[in-house]
């Protein structure tokens, strides 16, 4: 008998790259929205206005787990 009950992961992390090679994480709490590419963008946007995230151009975001 396996003992070990795998459970969702709570939160979901993405790589957000700039342009000038820099490179920042970013954790959403909520797999249903970060399920959606533009809330995903929105939500990046949103965290460079308060200052969570670095400022500058963003090149891609990527789902790392």
């Amino acid at each position: 008998m396996n003992t070990f009950r795998r459970t969702p992961a709570k939160s979901v992390m993405f790589v957000v790259d700039y342009d000038d090679a820099r490179r920042a994480y970013l954790w959403i709490d909520s797999p249903e929205k970060a399920s959606n590419p533009r809330i995903v963008e929105t939500m990046a946007r949103a965290q460079q206005e308060q200052g969570t995230l670095p400022e500058g151009t963003i090149t891609s975001i990527r789902r790392v787990r």
